[in-house]
């Protein structure tokens, strides 16, 4: 007999000598059930977790909440918070700590997690395109300088999946990543006579992604959709913020051994990061949008918070709150009050 199926007897028999001295089998059914409700108590400080400073998902959290001077100063936060990437937010928010808050994109959100609304409204694709969400960002893609790609064809290659992006295929691909695509009526058939690099064997030739990881699933999605419409290039994909687009693109990192030939961003880029290492303007054919995404502030599937808004949220992360927020019971008060 296997565990559950022994455990099971045991019970009914426990029931049955129960029932014998005036007790109920319901009584034990009862018992057994609230032992296995998950307690959450409200008393308990909020854990914060945020991104490190390069962070296009912090950088488009704190500016949506109005606390954009956050963005690039860890001293404004308030203390004991947790510096975690994407991965590691998750998996604390899914298990670990029943008592944390953290953010992440809306690509990455999954069922192991609870995605609290905003002002009300849940994080969706329609709700990103006719802004009623108003945690988004854009979903940036950059590229080497013309005759800066480690061959001509590794340049092509690049040039024609960038083209690939902007087809009915490569938005397709992308919103089933879980981005939210933008709009578009071109096919991949009507353009790819435009890259004959795509015509021929490309199966010993490595193209370099990089960037933001928040970016990574929608990156290897597309990947492996244009590889095989690409000659089955390869794609090598190390994805590590948002800051490392430019740098390992057109910063002092390109031409390191941790260089890229495409690197994504999940933020705007900045004045900085929009000239290369001469100060010249990057033309508008290296750099663009690929797509929005939506910012979720998640917490443990147990957390009785369901909504929130931005000073809410501000009121957590601010140090220096007027009126802080550091319990979870501060929280459930303040949302309350919405």
């Amino acid at each position: 007999m296997n565990m559950h199926f022994k455990k099971g007897i045991w019970l009914t028999g426990f029931a049955t000598l129960l029932a014998a001295c005036g007790g109920t089998s319901s009584s034990v059914a009862s018992s057994t059930a609230s032992s296995q409700v998950p307690s959450f108590n409200a008393e308990n400080n909020i854990v914060l977790y945020t991104r490190d400073t390069t962070s296009g998902t912090r950088d488009g959290f704190m500016g949506g909440i109005g606390f954009s001077a956050a963005a690039k100063d860890d001293n404004l936060l308030t203390e004991g918070f947790i510096i975690a990437d994407n991965t590691a937010i998750l998996t604390a928010m899914s298990g670990s700590d029943k008592y944390g808050i953290g953010y992440v994109s809306l690509s990455s959100l999954n069922a192991n997690v609870k995605g609290l609304t905003f002002n009300g409204i849940e994080a969706s694709e329609d709700t990103v395109l006719d802004n009623s969400y108003g945690l988004k960002r854009p979903f940036n893609w950059m590229l080497r300088a013309d005759g800066d790609f480690p061959s001509d064809t590794v340049e092509n290659i690049a040039k024609a999946f960038v083209a690939f992006m902007t087809t009915i295929e490569g938005e397709d691909t992308i919103a089933g990543a879980g981005a939210v695509a933008l709009a578009t009526n071109t096919r991949w058939d009507d353009i790819k006579s435009q890259y004959p690099v795509c015509d021929q064997d490309n199966s010993a030739i490595t193209v370099r992604f990089g960037g933001s990881d928040s970016i990574e699933k929608v990156a290897k999605a597309v990947t492996a959709s244009f590889r095989p419409r690409c000659g089955n290039f390869v794609a090598e994909h190390e994805h590590t913020g948002s800051g490392d687009a430019w740098k390992r693109t057109n910063g002092a990192q390109k031409d390191e051994a941790v260089g890229k030939d495409v690197g994504f961003a999940s933020r705007n880029f900045t004045a900085a990061e929009q000239v290369d290492l001469n100060g010249t303007a990057l033309p508008s054919e290296q750099l663009g949008q690929l797509a929005w995404d939506a910012i979720v502030a998640i917490v443990h599937n147990d957390n009785p918070l369901s909504n929130v808004d931005a000073d809410l949220l501000k009121r957590m992360y601010e140090k220096a709150a007027a009126n802080p927020i550091r319990t979870w019971q501060d929280a459930l008060d303040a949302e309350a009050a919405l």
